[in-house]
């Protein structure tokens, strides 16, 4: 049975690989950042061939060197998904740009020192990772795999919320191509989606513990855009589950090593997925009155609606080939995900 270690394991993305792991026999070590979490996890498969480790800062010196070095033989693939992705912080470098590169580091590091048997980590990147913020609004620009962000460290302390978050993944990422240049004895492949939307597959108390991608939709079921529609954001989109399938197959196919991978199902926008949501007719959505009677009719906010003519195209044709995955459409996608929020707590 292989075994793998899989960072952050009660992280949104990170939940979906773990269900995806055990369910086709690998052995997993997990961590997580504290003691709560470990037990949800354990609590959630009390049988399976899992054991759960607490790494309380990834951005500490060395943070992973006690993991590996308990668990490190017989190691035969890493999973790294730790990292930030939220806006509510305070301080750029410590709590978002260091705890994303210094993760990347800590763990490759631990490998090479304590796993010489592991063949490929994954590395959870991000669509962040390729653009160019200007870009984003150019119409003759295509985005694909081959493309870097261009911002800067400097960018990422001075900048937007939004620029500080992109320059944390870009680096991230970097660190981990940087790592494998002097040839450790494993290969890496990344992952880089764009907004990630779907069911929740970790635990949550509450609604107010939501990832930040899926924020949109609790706003949606508690009524919030029935005036108003807000800004989509990023204009391309990815379910989920087909962002944890993409790292399992990068894990077992041979020809994804060295590679990365742009992970999208295609464009969205807020319109489109209230729609759907609208036209699913949830019952309790449709008891408490939630929804819009005509969704076509409400305001939309700048850049609530998708205009092809004005947002930059983008190509994901090799990634779509070698992983051989069939996207997931934005009409299950927006249902399955409403209906995952309305089991949890508000």
């Amino acid at each position: 049975m292989p075994k793998v270690l899989l960072t952050g394991g009660s992280g949104f993305i990170a939940a979906h690989v773990l269900d995806i792991l055990l369910k086709r026999g690998y052995e997993v070590i997990t961590t997580v950042r504290s003691e709560t979490k470990a037990t949800q996890i354990r609590t959630k498969y009390p049988n399976a061939p899992l054991s759960v480790a607490i790494v309380p800062d990834i951005a500490a010196p060395n943070a992973f060197d006690d993991v590996l070095a308990q668990n490190g033989s017989g190691l035969d693939y890493v999973q790294h998904t730790a990292s930030p992705f939220h806006y509510k912080w305070k301080d750029a470098r410590t709590e978002v740009l260091d705890p994303a590169i210094n993760g990347t580091n800590s763990v490759f590091a631990a490998i090479a020192k304590h796993a010489p048997a592991v063949k490929r980590v994954v590395v959870t990147s991000s669509f962040a990772a390729i653009i160019t913020e200007g870009d984003l609004v150019n119409p003759a620009r295509t985005f694909s795999e081959a493309d870097w962000n261009p911002s800067t460290y400097e960018d990422g302390l001075t900048g937007a919320p939004a620029t500080t978050y992109r320059v944390s993944k870009k680096y991230a990422e970097k660190a981990a191509w940087d790592f494998v240049k002097n040839k450790p004895g494993f290969d890496v492949a990344t992952i880089c989606p764009p907004m990630v939307f779907g069911p929740v597959a970790h635990h949550l108390d509450s609604l107010s513990g939501i990832n930040t991608s899926n924020s949109r939709f609790v706003d949606l079921i508690q009524g919030k855009w029935k005036t108003e529609i807000p800004n989509s954001g990023v204009f391309v989109w990815v379910d989920v589950r087909d962002v944890a399938e993409a790292h399992v197959r990068a894990m077992e196919l041979p020809e994804a090593g060295g590679k990365r991978f742009f992970t999208t199902a295609g464009y969205y926008d807020n319109r489109s997925i209230l729609r759907v949501v609208s036209a699913a007719k949830v019952p309790e959505l449709v008891e408490k009155d939630a929804l819009p009677t005509d969704v076509d009719a409400v305001k939309g906010a700048p850049g609530a609606d998708f205009a092809q003519e004005k947002v930059h195209k983008f190509d994901n044709a090799f990634t779509t080939k070698t992983l051989g995955i069939s996207w997931t459409p934005l009409e299950k996608t927006a249902v399955d995900t409403v209906k995952s929020l309305l089991q949890i707590p508000a």
